[in-house]
């Protein structure tokens, strides 16, 4: 087998070695470029302009300009972009996806083709998964920007329009997701043209780029406007639904259709008593006959089925999806007074969004919460097609090549799987396989245990919240001290996954939590005497070595990594 792949190379390792040639040409510019004075090394990108304005393409200015960045890089930052970087921003500057593992420094490769596109003087956006790491990366990749001459500018809820249109006129801008596709549908509802805030999309770099485009793609982004008030219906119907009792489904109708369940016949005259059938599989919950007949005396009408009580009907419909479907701490938390959803899949908080067709106003009622009234869309967009309508997308990812059939056919993109700088010296162990799901959380809880005596940090990962919650259950019968990172703790995602590294330290995190966040071993000291910085207020060149690392002569530093040790 060894053979044949050496014979028949993948067409990802020819592409690899093609944009090698590419990555010799950057290399041959370093010499030169190094030997630039700072002003010199700033001029460049004038320079590059003038070349732009004469006919040169991106292309051909490309090695030049993505030595000029790496220089800059060095005398910024201190970081310089290795090889593999240098043809992850090819591929990303020629609008595909590169595939990086975890750690390869995905966020000093956007410079690269962020500065080249951002030459043309049109906008370049980057878009991350929070709004943590757009403020973040702003800061620390802005100095290499701002050092060539480049302005910055960052998007992030709450910001004056203002603020936020200057942003958006700097060559490059740092945002979520959510926020460029919020803004975009606030400018198409502008009265004046003179009023918006975003102008042409024409090139985005996405972060996590499987997760925006693939996982949350065709989640809508909806912005909602007052409709008809709500009535006291909601509270009557939940009233109503809680001194309901279910139904059991007998192993007879468990092939039955749900819909048929509940219905009375010959065959089935004899129903177990109940008022409610639930069917947590096809996530549906009905009334029985019994229940239609208690409703029906429960608020006075003849037939719950005609069409003058069809209103009454949908509000008991949704009242009982919000008490017998719905779980509070898993699909949503009740937080100072409001009912916030939680996404499924990644456990984050998905403020400001709400349920439609009066959902959300029955699980309000259910948590004895105020009732808001019921509102109606203004504008809606999926997050697929706002970022199909950038001239030109690119993205990076640990995980993409998977997913690859649906870039094509969605987007046009392919992906393509950069080396690792390094030879790989993690252990890849195979899946294990259980025949129950009690068995794989008991092997889990052994696993970690083991781990935990050893002093070894331990980042757990689950496909749920339900999930994280149930495995913390488990570790707390066994007396393993650890933390859970879910929506009952959204604001300390960042903090929590880059502790995770520290010795003994046990993090159980949904699938999606804390990615982008630099997870050390040992701990993330430097993170934490920032934060600890910027808490106190401290400004200017205690800051600055929280950011370069230099935080070993101060103090203050010394403070913040003693407390957060």
């Amino acid at each position: 087998m060894s053979v044949l792949k050496k014979i028949f190379t993948s067409a990802n390792d020819r592409e690899v070695k093609k944009l090698m040639k590419i990555a010799d040409e950057i290399d041959a510019f370093e010499p030169s470029i190094q030997s630039l004075t700072d002003d010199e090394l700033r001029g460049k990108t004038k320079e590059f302009k003038v070349r732009l304005a004469e006919g040169e393409t991106l292309d051909e200015l490309m090695p030049e300009a993505f030595a000029v960045v790496r220089e800059a890089a060095v005398r910024t930052v201190d970081q310089r972009h290795f090889r593999e970087q240098l043809i992850v921003g090819i591929v990303m500057h020629h609008g595909r996806i590169a595939e990086m593992k975890t750690g390869e420094g995905k966020t000093l490769v956007a410079t690269l083709p962020g500065y080249l596109n951002a030459l043309e003087g049109k906008g370049v956006h980057l878009i991350t998964v929070n709004d943590y790491l757009a403020r973040f990366h702003s800061e620390w990749m802005g100095k290499i920007y701002n050092f060539l001459g480049m302005t910055v500018g960052l998007v992030v809820p709450g910001v004056p329009v203002d603020i936020k249109r200057e942003s958006y006129l700097a060559d490059v801008t740092y945002g979520t997701n959510n926020e460029f596709g919020f803004d975009y549908l606030r400018d198409n509802m502008v009265i004046r043209k003179e009023n918006r805030v975003q102008r042409a999309l024409h090139y985005a770099m996405v972060d996590e780029v499987d997760s925006i485009l693939i996982d949350e793609a065709r989640t809508p982004l909806i912005i909602s406007g007052a409709g008809e008030k709500s009535t006291d219906l909601y509270q009557k119907a939940d009233q109503f639904v809680r001194r309901l009792t279910e139904r059991i489904v007998t192993k007879e109708e468990e092939d039955t259709p749900s819909i048929l369940r509940n219905v009375k016949s010959e065959l089935n005259a004899e129903q177990p008593p109940g008022d409610y059938i639930r069917d947590e599989k096809l996530s549906t919950v009905t009334l029985t006959d019994d229940g239609v007949e208690k409703a029906e005396r429960h608020f006075g009408v003849e037939n719950l089925g005609d069409i003058e009580n069809s209103e009454l009907s949908h509000h008991i419909n949704g009242a009982l999806k919000a008490r017998y479907l719905m779980s509070r701490d898993k699909d949503y938390i009740v937080k100072e007074g409001e009912v916030v959803i939680v996404d499924e899949f990644t456990g984050r908080l998905m403020v400001g969004r709400r349920y439609s067709n009066g959902l959300h106003q029955a699980i309000e009622a259910k948590e004895n919460v105020s009732v808001r009234s019921e509102s109606k869309t203004l504008a809606t967009i999926t997050l697929q097609n706002y970022f199909r309508m950038y001239k030109k997308l690119s993205g990076m990812t640990a995980t993409a090549k998977t997913e690859e059939n649906e870039f094509r056919s969605i987007y046009g993109m392919d992906v393509i799987v950069i080396p690792t700088h390094k030879p790989m010296i993690r252990e890849d162990q195979n899946d294990a396989i259980f025949r129950s799901i009690k068995g794989k959380y008991d092997e889990a809880v052994e696993d970690i245990e083991e781990c935990h005596q050893r002093g070894q940090p331990v980042l757990v990962g689950t496909v749920s919240v339900e999930r994280s919650e149930h495995l913390s259950k488990l570790l707390k019968r066994k007396g393993i001290k650890h933390t859970v990172l879910n929506a009952k703790y959204h604001e300390q995602e960042a903090e929590i996954v880059a502790q995770a590294g520290k010795k003994g330290n046990v993090t159980i995190a949904t699938n999606m939590a804390g990615r982008g966040t630099d997870i050390k071993l040992g701990g993330n000291p430097e993170f934490m005497a920032r934060k600890f910085l910027i808490k106190e207020g401290y400004e200017g060149h205690l800051l600055e070595q929280a950011e370069s690392h230099s935080y070993t002569q101060d103090e203050e530093i010394l403070k913040a990594r003693k407390e957060f040790n």
